[in-house]
């Protein structure tokens, strides 16, 4: 972990406001201005991109994909520009804690992959691209989106490592359990073989 240097007031004003930014559920909102129905009621039910691409609107997936992605990362830099690094990692999990629990929707958002990969491409963007491309090679393979996500996470903390940025895997390793908590449902079908592939309409 980075040096605790901010004042605990100015830490929780970030970690509020980050876990606003995060909470935002872009997929949802998407869906809804383009007359797409309730995204929630489709496929699997879950807000982020993956499920939006089921509607078979590709623009919109995309545009979900990376307003879930930016709004991680722009935390994350607002947060290091403004205060210090310190913040930057507390707005990384708080941001991603608000995509998964948004108050808006009653505590139950999305998986938080997208934010995951956000903020880590803007805490330190090597680790952000080799995480990126370790989720694209494994999507490519195996054309299964969470189980993609599940090895794109699981070798996060590894190009931390790798890239010398070992101060941020307590974070790493927190995100990570929480991804693979969040995919308990997914890893059960992934055994089963009954995981849809990638692009499958809900």
């Amino acid at each position: 972990m980075p040096e605790v240097t901010s004042g605990p007031l100015v830490l929780i004003l970030v970690a509020v406001l980050a876990y606003l930014l995060g909470s935002v559920p872009f997929g949802l909102v998407i869906t809804r201005a383009l007359g797409l129905g309730d995204l929630r009621k489709i496929g699997s039910g879950n807000i982020g991109a993956t499920n939006v691409l089921r509607t078979g609107n590709k623009p919109a997936a995309f545009a979900t994909l990376l307003l879930d992605a930016g709004k991680g990362g722009i935390a994350v830099l607002i947060a290091r520009a403004l205060v210090g690094n310190d913040a930057a990692q507390l707005a990384a999990l708080a941001s991603f804690l608000g995509h998964i629990f948004p108050v808006w929707l009653g505590f139950k958002g999305g998986k938080g992959v997208a934010t995951f990969l956000g903020t880590l491409l803007a805490l330190a963007w090597p680790v952000g691209l080799a995480a990126c491309g370790s989720w694209l090679v494994a999507a490519a393979i195996w054309r299964i989106s969470s189980l993609a996500a599940l090895i794109a996470a699981a070798s996060s903390t590894l190009w931390m490592l790798a890239f010398g940025h070992g101060q941020m895997m307590i974070l790493g390793a927190i995100l990570t359990l929480v991804v693979y908590w969040r995919h308990a449902e997914n890893i059960k079908r992934i055994k089963a073989g009954t995981e849809p592939k990638i692009g499958k309409k809900g």
